[in-house]
């Protein structure tokens, strides 16, 4: 192999690596540099002392993990059965539940949680559902409320879900099922022991992205849930905006930041894992 064969893949890849460091890794050590800033300038780990003895930060960050184990697990529970029906139906069938699941990625979320907002008021559409009361604890409506707040992400990130079942369930050939039931297994018995364990991957893509997507999330907590719901996301918010505290808030951000990707090396870790 010549001297100029070997360059040539590292040549493919060098505006994606010019990319990633300008867009990401760049960003990164900046917010790394300032998270140990002093205000005078020195090296400080008072950011993060600080950061983890306010207990209202601590409990802004548990909610986020909370709601998005929460908003996770929902999500999984509607992408797979919507995903394995799409995969196995026909092509005029699956071509409009794509387009249903797609299309809200279409509309900007800013413009969707509106319609959530108006949706959950206490005079919204939502109220009207027998129960709705029992769920949000009283008639003030689901805005102010985490069960308001699951249901919107829910809704925004179902999307992303699908898309990552549905390739896996697309790619587990058909002729496995009818060999299952063939062999005297009934739908449910092949569902649990042939399509679940087969899809692991797509359901391990989807659940990294969903959680992830959730936990960074803020505008969506931010007009559903307010000032009475605070995530991690919104505290950094408003120590960078309306404090002006950019080194508390790089702390945040840190901490945020190494989460994800602690969950990230996880969820990959278990998606190779064979099955």
């Amino acid at each position: 192999m010549s001297v100029r064969t070997r360059r040539e893949p590292w040549l493919l890849l060098l505006p994606a690596i010019v990319l990633l460091a300008l867009a990401f890794i760049t960003p990164v050590a900046g917010m790394l540099l300032m998270s140990v800033q002093s205000s005078a300038g020195g090296f400080t780990l008072d950011n993060f002392t600080r950061l983890f003895t306010s207990e209202y930060h601590l409990q802004a960050a548990l909610r986020s993990l909370r709601l998005g184990v929460i908003q996770t697990v929902i999500t999984l529970v509607l992408a797979i059965p919507l995903s394995y029906v799409m995969a196995r139906a026909g092509s005029k069938v699956r071509s409009f539940l794509l387009i249903v699941v797609i299309l809200p990625l279409m509309t900007s979320v800013v413009v969707r949680t509106f319609g959530w907002v108006v949706l959950m008021g206490p005079s919204g559409l939502l109220m009207k559902i027998p129960g709705a009361e029992f769920l949000v604890g009283g008639t003030q409506g689901f805005l102010g409320t985490e069960t308001g707040v699951v249901i919107a992400m829910v809704q925004v990130l179902l999307p992303f879900a699908v898309l990552s079942v549905l390739g896996v369930i697309s790619g587990i050939t058909p002729q496995l099922e009818e060999a299952s039931r063939t062999l005297g297994a009934g739908f449910w018995r092949t569902l649990r022991h042939v399509v679940l364990p087969l899809a692991v991957p797509g359901i391990v893509a989807g659940a990294s992205l969903v959680f992830v997507l959730s936990v960074s999330s803020f505008i969506t907590p931010r007009f559903i849930g307010g000032a009475q719901i605070p995530v991690f996301a919104q505290t950094i918010y408003v120590d960078a905006t309306t404090n002006l505290d950019w080194s508390f808030a790089a702390a945040q951000a840190v901490l945020l930041f190494a989460g994800v990707m602690l969950v990230l090396a996880a969820t990959s870790r278990l998606g190779k894992q064979k099955v």
